[in-house]
């Protein structure tokens, strides 16, 4: 499918509340804890509007989701290049503290620098970039989100980083929706004896939900990222136009 015409439908899903919790803190935490029943864990993607203030408005998703006791089960993504450093430490802090994961979005530069901090923390690596295969064999031992890019060079990147990820100790997440990559990282997994709870998929909120189901059917660990906030809909449609 063209990917103009995965963005004006997703948009259109995305608009009718198909695939974006809703604009609020209390829309995400709402949709996480009515998907967990289903046998998933979450990924929040929330995206504050431009001019909210971006730090105050993650630190009271930290607390709802604190207080609806379902932060076990739950990972916050956040995109330490809206924050300041000093903010991005202390709401990874936070967040850890309340037993809520977090993956770290943003250049690499960035997300490296912090996730010093928090070795607990989760770094999201987009497939398509230069860079995407060394920070792998840098981090293989830890915790990545990989996510896929769109076209056969990023197919073919994905698929090297995934190799390194699954030969690693770490605890890895991969976020693909194509079913071709999906089926190889299963293979992967498979190949290099991993448990199903020593590694994730993560899956779009919305889209493609009869794979997912399967995937949960067979015992695959699946997590599934709810985009909220202002700025989610365009954020969302954005990234499934390259794949990701």
């Amino acid at each position: 499918m063209p990917a103009s015409l995965v963005a004006v439908r997703t948009l259109d899903r995305a608009l009718t509340g198909r695939c974006v919790a809703g604009p609020t803190v209390a829309d995400a935490v709402r949709t996480a804890a009515g998907l967990l029943p289903d046998g998933v864990r979450v990924a929040l993607e929330h995206v504050p509007g431009p001019g909210r203030d971006t730090a105050a408005e993650f630190a009271e998703l930290i607390a709802a989701v604190r207080d609806a006791g379902i932060a076990a089960a739950c990972e916050l993504t956040l995109p330490v290049d809206r924050l300041v450093p000093a903010d991005a430490r202390h709401l990874l802090r936070a967040a850890t503290a309340d037993g809520l994961g977090v993956a770290l979005t943003g250049s690499s530069r960035s997300v490296l620098a912090i996730a010093d901090a928090v070795p607990e923390s989760r770094i999201v690596v987009p497939a398509g970039r230069p860079d995407a295969e060394a920070v792998c064999r840098a981090s293989a031992g830890g915790r990545v989100r990989l996510t896929a890019g769109r076209g056969v060079a990023a197919d073919l990147a994905f698929v090297r980083c995934l190799n390194v990820l699954m030969a690693g100790g770490g605890h890895h997440a991969v976020a693909a929706g194509d079913p071709r990559l999906v089926a190889i990282t299963g293979e992967r997994a498979a190949w290099n004896d991993r448990s199903p709870d020593s590694w994730e998929y993560v899956m779009s909120y919305g889209i493609r939900t009869a794979q997912l189901r399967r995937l949960v059917a067979a015992g695959c660990t699946v997590r599934v990222a709810v985009p909220s906030g202002p700025g989610a809909a365009a954020g969302l449609v954005r990234r499934l136009a390259v794949g990701s």
